[in-house]
């Protein structure tokens, strides 16, 4: 069996997608599966290929809209529709509602009896447009009240005729970083504090605190950053933190600026992640990683980790919510809930 997925963005939606790969590959063993995926994203899915997925079709449908006129957006297009069509495919799997992804699910090619599969209807809080449901030759409806991830697993299993496990598995591992690239300590906690929603990012000065309790507790703090301004604050962050009167003690680091699979290998090394709702974040969950998403919206049950199977109470991952955003001390008490054993020899604080 021969399927394509169709994925292209945005980070946080790649990642809340990566389940389905070891679903179907537990119903379907033998499946080749190919992802269609905007070109930024591509690397994410290095490490499932070999391991699930057969081919990552890059696109770059962000960067040709703004020139589709050009010889280069003309040339770049025939070559993607080249790649995608070398393939003809039994299940074409458009997990993405949109008029773009229905576009490239429409352009695939299928193999004799083979259908292409959209959903229905729009879920809450997510975005659907109409041709999605006019290419598909199967609309799925779903639960219109529906978590990230739960709504693209359900979507494939049912187009697909297999009932997935219960909890997810994403496929990414946790193996050594590269010899050649920075090397973490182990008792680090990476702060994820840039989004490209400025209406998603916590205080500064938030960070600062947060951080000086770590360290306290002899966490360094680890400072991705993935744009000049997310880079701007992490030296803000480094520069508050690294302000002790012993100099040769590092309490902050800023990350070079690196590709996204090596930057997912990064936080693979560190004990956790505390970061705003960002994709970032979302690779952290995917990590299986300690971790603690911060929301100043209520949106936490759509996109946030999903609870754990024992319920809230010792789960390795939470999300905190507040308005206008939560304070400290609730993210440092969803943290020591997440570490149970060092909250049970450090008492949590108010």
């Amino acid at each position: 069996m021969k399927i394509l997925l169709v994925k292209l963005s945005s980070l946080g939606d790649v990642v809340h997608t990566l389940p389905v790969v070891q679903d179907i590959l537990a119903a379907h063993p033998a499946a080749q599966i190919d992802w269609v995926v905007e070109k930024a994203f591509a690397p994410l899915l290095a490490p499932l290929r070999g391991a699930g997925l057969q081919r990552v079709i890059p696109c770059e449908l962000r960067r040709w809209r703004q020139s589709p006129f050009s010889a280069a957006t003309r040339s770049a297009w025939r070559a993607f529709r080249r790649e995608l069509q070398s393939q003809h495919y039994d299940a074409v799997i458009d997990l993405q509602g949109l008029t773009k992804s229905a576009l490239v699910a429409w352009l695939a090619r299928l193999a004799p009896g083979g259908k292409r599969y959209a959903m229905a209807n729009q879920t809450e809080g997510s975005g659907y447009e109409a041709p999605t449901r006019w290419v598909a030759d199967v609309a799925i409806a779903l639960a219109p009240h529906s978590h990230a991830v739960v709504r693209g697993r359900e979507l494939c299993a049912r187009a697909l005729g297999y009932t997935p496990a219960e909890r997810p598995g994403y496929g990414l591992n946790r193996s050594p970083a590269h010899v050649g690239w920075t090397r973490i300590a182990p008792e680090t906690i990476a702060f994820v504090h840039g989004s490209s929603r400025p209406d998603k990012l916590w205080p500064l000065e938030h960070w600062l605190a947060l951080g000086r309790q770590l360290n306290a507790q002899g966490y360094l703090i680890a400072l991705p950053h993935g744009s000049d301004d997310e880079l701007a604050i992490s030296q803000a962050i480094a520069q508050g933190l690294n302000t002790g009167e012993e100099k040769a003690v590092v309490n902050a680091v800023v990350l070079p600026r690196l590709a996204l699979d090596e930057l997912t290998q990064q936080l693979a090394q560190c004990a956790g992640v505390i970061g705003v709702d960002s994709g970032l974040s979302h690779i952290a969950v995917a990590l299986d990683l300690p971790h603690v998403q911060i929301y100043n919206f209520d949106t936490a049950w759509r996109t946030g980790p999903l609870p754990d199977s024992t319920g809230e109470e010792g789960a390795r991952q939470l999300s905190v919510f507040a308005q206008a955003s939560p304070s400290v001390s609730q993210v440092w008490n969803a943290w020591l809930t997440c570490q149970p054993a060092r909250a049970h020899a450090l008492g949590e604080t108010t």
